[in-house]
């Protein structure tokens, strides 16, 4: 008898899974979610600070694309993406997403997406409904479906919105931002990812050129100053101007400073809305934190704020 269930594979790209506990439970879970999970042969591998070492973790890059999994999911991220970019078979990952498969994860797997898109690798920017293919922006095994303090392994928005876009059902995201926006139109490509592997790629062949984009970002224990100082970086290499919208997720993790004198990540973004030509909207369900959403890399999306509330459709 044929299993209808989608295929997934666990794969480990980035950083070491310290222990096996939580792939474990990641695995019953999305069996319980309806989900056919299998584990990469070197997802639990270990060499320093790495998931394997660089070799290793290529192969399983390679090996997963070359199975097409309907789904492609990454175990967590920590670091290691960026060594591997310039040895990824960029073709092969195309063809994966040709074939069907989405690959998913944050943090340090925005290596991965940013290089996709630069390589043409992601997929078309347009897509029939109900097509999942390409990447995702999403959660990732052991910390959303493999917590040991959770029952359900996770946070239950975060797992259904995943089955969501992995089915083909997601077809919109929506949260509340500031006030000052209502009635803001505006159509683009979303990208972005994790602020700090964003700004590491900067000037790389492996980083993006996207005009007229709504970026989004997010990230972890980074303070205001050094928060500002990236988006001053992105801001004076005319990526922000060029795009129609930023949508700033969570950025939690940091500790104040008594220097800071009621310098706060708000007058943090207070300032950049004085430099920047385009909207800057908080409050995107999106970090380093349990409840996160699914955001397909590369689509061409819809914006509409309707007093504080923001929908983004594709």
């Amino acid at each position: 008898m044929t299993d209808t269930r989608p295929s997934l594979i666990i794969y480990s790209p980035a950083g070491v899974v310290p222990t096996a506990a939580p792939v474990r439970k990641a695995l019953k879970r999305l069996t319980a979610l309806g989900f056919a999970p299998t584990l990469d042969a070197s997802a639990l591998s270990k060499h320093q600070r790495f998931a394997g070492d660089d070799a290793e973790r290529l192969a399983a890059i390679h090996r997963v694309a070359e199975a097409s999994p309907a789904v492609a999911l990454a175990t967590r991220g920590g670091y290691g993406l960026t060594r591997l970019l310039d040895q990824i078979e960029w073709p092969l990952i195309a063809r994966s997403v040709e074939q069907g498969t989405a690959w998913v994860g944050y943090s340090d797997v925005t290596a991965l997406q940013l290089a996709a898109l630069a390589h043409k690798a992601a997929g078309p920017e347009t897509v029939e409904e109900g097509v999942t293919a390409g990447f995702w922006a999403g959660p990732m095994a052991s910390d959303d479906f493999g917590r040991a303090d959770s029952p359900e392994g996770g946070d239950d928005v975060t797992q259904e919105v995943f089955v969501e876009a992995m089915t083909g059902e997601l077809e919109a995201v929506g949260f509340r931002t500031e006030a000052g926006f209502d009635g803001l139109e505006t159509r683009g490509r979303l990208w972005g990812g994790n602020m700090a592997v964003l700004q590491a790629m900067l000037g790389t062949r492996h980083f993006p050129k996207i005009k007229n984009g709504v970026l989004f970002l997010e990230d972890i224990n980074e303070h205001p100053y050094r928060i500002e100082r990236t988006l001053l970086q992105l801001h004076q290499a005319g990526i922000l101007d060029q795009q129609k919208a930023i949508l700033l997720g969570t950025f939690n993790g940091f500790k104040k400073s008594p220097l800071d004198r009621g310098y706060t990540l708000k007058t943090v973004i207070a300032y950049l809305r004085t430099l920047t030509s385009a909207p800057i909207l908080t409050g995107l369900p999106f970090g380093h934190v349990p409840t996160k959403l699914c955001l397909p890399l590369g689509r061409k999306v819809n914006l509409v704020v309707q007093g504080r509330d923001v929908l983004v459709m594709w």
